[in-house]
């Protein structure tokens, strides 16, 4: 069954975009083998093999009705230095079927879930009982995070007086906070992970890879770089040492240099190079990405890339806005041109887009 599946997997793949959604709950048009293979047999994965497999793809989802999301832009920064292929970002209402279908769908589709908000203490905090009804699993008090809580808590200004023993509207609402979809049949120890020491909040994990954080963004981006040492083994690579991205900024429009894109698109991506093209409306520069693993190779076809483009290597987008007219750094020699053509590299390195 496995070869039958492999040969579905190499006959009806493309290699995946990232989809960035806003809202949504369609799956992603193009799928790549591995995600292909995954959404094959995910339904049919314990949450114990979810939890062990090794981690490819990422998916990112923002629960809110009214919010302001920094949270998944964070969690792409995060993906890319490790190395993790974010896939997909979705932003959905705290409405319950919306929350069960996503999140059945993307632990289905992906090796690695993250969700954002909709934990807290009022009413229309409304994730964990929803991500528990997506699965299956009951809520139920977790005495570690609730021991925490009473231990770590800090009265704040205006907060009304109560007893972490005495039935009241206030304990009610602080227990919902750690009130966790629960499986009684697998180890506590990968269900319920503690990432700060500092924090009562838990990052309950459900299906063995839904990762359920708070959508404050502190908060989220403290948990979430807490989970690195949780992951890291199962990475692709291990030593975490992520991806590579070089940014060239050229004066040229998009229509210019598209054909010499393409013909390069083609040539590297045996080799896992992705090349990005993003115009820059109202700019006077756009910009061209090299993104892979192999720093060294795309640091060897940089000088190629910025000759034909007449372009320069900048560490982040817009670099050179303000000094547009300012003498470049010195011209260097690219293989194989004409002793007469020349490109302006400066810099390279990996910055973020």
């Amino acid at each position: 069954m496995l070869s039958r599946l492999s040969q579905v997997a190499r006959h009806l793949s493309r290699p995946a975009i990232t989809s960035f959604v806003t809202p949504s709950t369609s799956a992603p048009r193009r799928t790549s083998t591995t995600g292909l293979f995954n959404s094959i047999m995910g339904s049919t994965a314990t949450a114990d093999e979810r939890n062990a497999r090794t981690i490819h793809t990422a998916a990112c989802l923002i629960i809110g009705d009214e919010t302001k999301d920094t949270n998944s832009n964070y969690m792409a920064k995060w993906c890319f230095k490790l190395g993790i292929n974010l896939k997909r970002v979705e932003v959905i209402a705290d409405d319950e079927d919306e929350i069960v279908e996503a999140v059945r769908r993307m632990s289905d589709h992906y090796d690695f879930v993250v969700t954002s908000g909709g934990i807290g203490p009022t009413h229309d905090d409304i994730t964990y009982q929803s991500i528990a009804k997506a699965f299956g699993l009951p809520l139920k008090l977790n005495q570690e995070a609730f021991a925490l809580m009473k231990k770590i808590s800090v009265p704040r200004k205006g907060d009304p007086p109560f007893e972490w023993d005495k039935p009241s509207p206030v304990l009610t609402a602080k227990l919902r906070m750690v009130e966790l979809p629960t499986d009684v049949n697998r180890d506590p120890a990968k269900q319920f992970l503690f990432p700060c020491e500092e924090l009562w909040v838990p990052v309950a994990v459900v299906n063995g890879n839904v990762h359920i954080l708070p959508g404050v963004p502190r908060l989220f981006e403290r948990l979430l770089d807490g989970l690195k040492p949780y992951i890291q083994p199962r990475l692709v690579d291990p030593e975490g040492k992520g991806i590579a991205r070089v940014t060239i900024s050229t004066p040229l429009p998009e229509s210019a240099i598209a054909a010499y894109l393409t013909e390069l698109a083609g040539r590297v991506e045996p080799k896992g190079v992705k090349v990005g093209s993003y115009p820059r409306w109202g700019e006077k520069h756009n910009t061209v990405t090299l993104v892979g693993k192999d720093k060294a190779f795309l640091d060897s076809i940089a000088p190629e890339v910025c000759h034909y483009i007449k372009g320069r290597i900048v560490a982040t987008e817009g670099d050179d806005d303000a000094d547009a007219a300012a003498p470049t750094e010195p011209l260097v020699q690219v293989a194989g041109a004409p002793a007469s053509e020349t490109a302006d590299v400066t810099t390279t390195g990996s910055g973020t887009k």
